[in-house]
């Protein structure tokens, strides 16, 4: 059967179809694409349908009755009848109201809520842009827009909205109860505050004055390799600090550290200026809507040039109070201390006009700010309390990890029984480790976090599978490429301390951009290199990244015998340079042809049976005893390969001008006649950039 003829019996288009054929891993081109009767069965079962008599049977049953919808309502509220929530609605109203549980609703769900084929509403959402298979969930939103379509509205059950912003509908956001604040429940509550800036700009110098601990001497290069929190008490309040690193890889981090922050300290240095990262940091801080104050800092060297700094500041968009903006501008010195007071009064000031409030009288919530699995303590998460009150014996689901917290560590090492809004503790007691940047909640019970847990898990596992299925459809093409030499691949495992530092060199080795080499993260986690690291990368010919991690027992011996290569880091510059290097060698070098001169053959001369000389004269360039050559009558090619020997008066000759005359014998070719040219040149090979 042709594409084009099985998408008039399932009623889509043969650009859907072939959307759910790539879906379903079926090669086709165009409607006129053959497909077999086993994959027609494939296509039918993705769509909802047992068979493709099924498909004609449902097109001719939608297509004859188009003048009479009537029957399809008793359907409807015959589904809408066991929704206990809406009873109190007129029941005309009811019928038409479907309230789920949760804002992902699977295609299947949807569809026998309505009272639509599966395949329908696939049609549907491939109208929109979107390509779900049967048994994939959709947003709440899209659900509401084919509702409306179809005279129904879509909602949730708990109608109460989260006070944080919509995230993205994927397993990462924990879905729970959210209770509602009253005005008189909600207190002033700690700024969370960002430090931002270029690299080696004096970020985490300037925290460490603030917070008069020392973390500069334990950091690998002078980079802070992980984003901290630390909670700093001023006279009257308390300021939370998060230390976001500035180099370039971390991107995705200081993106996270923006939004969940309420101010920025943006770190100039006062001798560099603007620099790349520093309009980057200015762009997601101008994302998340949060309020700006400017450092400038190293102000004690000399030559420094304010007003320059400013001046660069305003073509990006951040205008300093002194230029008539209204971003703050504070000098400051990591070095000497000058300035720091200066500084906390301005983020005390900013705090109370952008009066932060939060209700600390209910169930918590917020952010992971880093996450690992520890010796002796098992996984641990740094969590930001947003609202509420976390507390020891809480019971929370974080991304899709779920716990009985069993303790909780501050900032400064001790033990606390609470957290407040806008602190952030180090919580034990979770069942799994959590990405960094993931929402944790806390949840009624431990029943509640247990099933939150269990769905969210199964439905990222059931996205892995959806993409290791459509991994596997490239695999035959995969080998029929790299046999050509179109394509080469780098296979890698990534293996790192802390969540924060896997998210931030899985988005670095991303932005590794080639045409030509092909970048393949096979596995990224936290923990140190296991056997079973190097059994993956033996079955999968790739290489083990390791970042601030060891091997554990018998990994070294595995690894020799395997013939699997590991490479542990702790400065991320020296393995962003590797991996480039390592994907370059892959690559055949560039063959370039130099072209060095030709001689016309005058006379032959036999030596022997089987070999000839040819008696030649030089008539442009050169030629030399080490050149490859091309024996040449008119246009047509009759040899390349290279020269046995080139002689001169009866002895050796390393080069032969123009002009003059030599003896030259092809090796292993005897067929050229008076009148032939041989052209001489050489092949250099040359290292390709990716």
């Amino acid at each position: 059967m042709r594409v084009h003829e099985l998408a008039t019996d399932l009623d889509v288009t043969v650009e859907e179809l072939l959307e759910i054929l790539s879906d379903v891993e079926i090669k086709a081109e165009d409607g006129q694409s053959l497909i077999a009767d086993k994959q027609v069965a494939i296509v039918c079962d993705e769509l909802g349908f047992a068979s493709i008599e099924a498909a004609r049977t449902a097109k001719a049953a939608k297509n004859a009755p188009a003048a009479a919808p009537a029957p399809e309502v008793p359907q409807q509220q015959k589904e809408s009848v066991p929704e206990p929530e809406e009873t109190e609605e007129p029941a005309e109203e009811a019928s038409l109201i479907l309230s789920f549980a949760k804002p992902q609703i699977a295609v299947k769900e949807l569809a026998e809520k309505m009272a639509l084929k599966p395949n329908q509403l696939i049609a549907e959402l491939m109208r929109m842009n979107i390509f779900a298979s049967i048994n994939q969930d959709i947003d709440i939103k899209i659900a509401k827009q084919i509702g409306e379509k179809h005279g129904f509205t879509v909602e949730l059950k708990k109608k109460d909205k989260p006070q944080s912003k919509p995230a993205e509908a994927t397993p990462r956001k924990p879905v729970a109860p959210v209770e509602k604040d009253r005005p008189e429940d909600l207190e002033i509550r700690p700024p969370i505050v960002t430090f931002m800036g270029h690299v080696d700009h004096g970020k985490t110098s300037l925290l460490d004055r603030i917070r008069n601990t020392k973390v500069v001497a334990g950091e690998s290069g002078g980079i802070t390799q992980h984003i901290g929190a630390y909670t700093v008490d001023m006279d009257a309040r308390q300021i939370t600090f998060l230390d976001t690193p500035g180099h370039a890889a971390f991107t995705a981090m200081r993106a996270r550290g923006a939004n969940v922050t309420d101010i920025a300290v943006l770190v100039v240095a006062a001798d560099d200026g603007v620099m790349p990262q520093t309009i980057e940091a200015i762009k997601h801080a101008k994302a998340a809507g949060v309020c700006i104050i400017v450092a400038l800092n190293k102000m004690d060297l000399p030559g420094t040039h304010p007003d320059r700094i400013k001046q660069q500041l305003n073509e990006h968009g951040v205008m300093v109070e002194e230029w008539g903006g209204t971003v703050g501008c504070i000098p400051v010195s990591a070095a000497t201390g000058a300035g720091i007071d200066a500084l906390l009064e301005r983020i005390s000031l900013d705090a109370e006009m952008l009066e932060l409030r939060a209700n600390a009288h209910k169930r918590a919530n917020g952010y992971v700010i880093e996450a690992q699995m520890e010796p002796g303590m098992g996984p641990t998460a740094t969590l930001l309390v947003r609202d509420g009150t976390l507390k020891v014996g809480d019971n929370v689901i974080c991304g899709a990890q779920c716990g009985r917290i069993k303790a909780l560590i501050n900032d400064q090492g001790k033990q606390v029984r609470t957290a407040g809004p806008s602190c952030a503790v180090k919580c034990l007691g979770l069942t799994g480790v959590p990405g960094a940047g993931d929402e944790f909640t806390v949840c009624a019970s431990a029943a509640e976090a247990r099933q939150l847990s269990e769905t969210l898990l199964a439905d990222i596992k059931s996205a892995d599978l959806n993409q290791t299925s459509r991994g596997k459809i490239s695999l035959d093409d995969l080998f029929a490429q790299a046999g050509a030499g179109e394509i080469k691949e780098l296979n890698v495992i990534v293996k790192c301390d802390v969540q924060g530092s896997v998210e931030a060199i899985v988005h670095s080795l991303a932005g590794i951009k080639s045409d030509k080499v092909k970048l393949k993260i096979l596995s990224s986690d936290v923990g140190n290199i296991t056997t079973n690291d190097i059994m993956l990368a033996s079955a999968s010919n790739a290489i083990i990244l390791g970042f601030h991690v060891a091997k554990e027992n018998g990994v070294t011996a595995a690894a020799k015998k395997e013939g699997v290569e590991i490479r542990l880091y702790s400065i991320i510059y020296e393995l962003l340079e590797e991996v480039e290097a390592a994907m370059c060698g892959l690559l055949d070098p560039e063959l370039r042809e130099t072209y060095l001169g030709k001689a016309e053959i005058k006379a032959i001369f036999d030596m022997g049976k089987r070999n000839k000389v040819a008696g030649c004269m030089v008539i442009e360039g050169k030629v030399t005893s080490r050149a490859s050559i091309r024996i040449k009558r008119g246009s047509e090619v009759l040899y390349k390969g290279t020269i046995g020997s080139l002689k001169r008066f009866q002895s050796d000759s390393a080069e032969v001008r123009d002009g003059q005359e030599c003896g030259i014998r092809p090796d292993n070719f005897a067929n050229f006649q008076e009148g032939d040219i041989i052209e001489a040149y050489t092949i250099e090979k040359i290292a390709q950039k990716l």
